[in-house]
């Protein structure tokens, strides 16, 4: 009597993030999006990198009750400069004053990923931080910068896959996925060890 494989669970990503999206399809698997619907409301002294774990655990969360069979991934990207949270800037007013802030710092780039699976009791998390050392920008620098990019749906106000690297000095990182907002490393360990085949 010959067994028939189970199908693969359904695999969902958490996110409206065009960004998030682009990046899971490098690993070629088949998966939907659905929006998680989550209050990304900094707690009262929370730092950062746990915020970003408990966003992407809320998230991951949030869509795998609607669909309990499947494997929900969510993630969260969070700025740290000096322990102060830097989230999306959302206007070109708080993005100046964003870039204006990191102008010459350091800025560590929180990244988490969640995978859930509601069916199975399944809550796993991983963390990608990421240091970037901004240059010393001038103010007609910034605001040419945020002309031609209008970052304004990024944590920290500055893309490094595009135009925005031009404003950092170095990245120190083992997951270069993770500054654009998904740690694909983690991701496809995450899933590895939830029993998905990956390409």
């Amino acid at each position: 009597m010959t067994q028939t494989a189970r199908p693969a669970p359904a695999l969902v990503l958490a996110s409206t993030s065009r960004y998030r999206r682009e990046l899971l399809q490098r690993l070629r698997l088949d998966f939907t999006v659905a929006a998680p619907e989550v209050d990304e409301t900094p707690g009262v002294g929370e730092a950062p990198a746990a915020l970003a774990l408990r966003l992407a655990r809320a998230k991951a969360q949030a869509v795998a009750a609607r669909q309990p069979q499947a494997l929900v991934i969510g993630s969260d990207q969070v700025a740290d400069l000096a322990g102060e949270p830097l989230g999306k800037p959302g206007t070109h007013e708080r993005a100046v004053r964003q870039l204006q802030r990191m102008s010459g710092q350091t800025v560590v780039f929180h990244t988490a990923a969640a995978l859930a699976c509601q069916a199975r009791g399944l809550l796993q998390t991983d963390l990608a931080s990421v240091r970037v050392r901004f240059r010393a920008l001038q103010a007609d620098e910034i605001e040419r910068y945020l002309r031609a990019e209008t970052p304004y749906d990024c944590a920290g106000s500055a893309k490094s896959e595009g135009l925005g690297i031009a404003l950092l000095e170095a990245i120190d990182s083992d997951d270069p996925t993770a500054l654009v907002g998904l740690p694909l490393i983690r991701v496809a360990r995450l899933l590895r060890a939830a029993g998905l085949r990956l390409p």
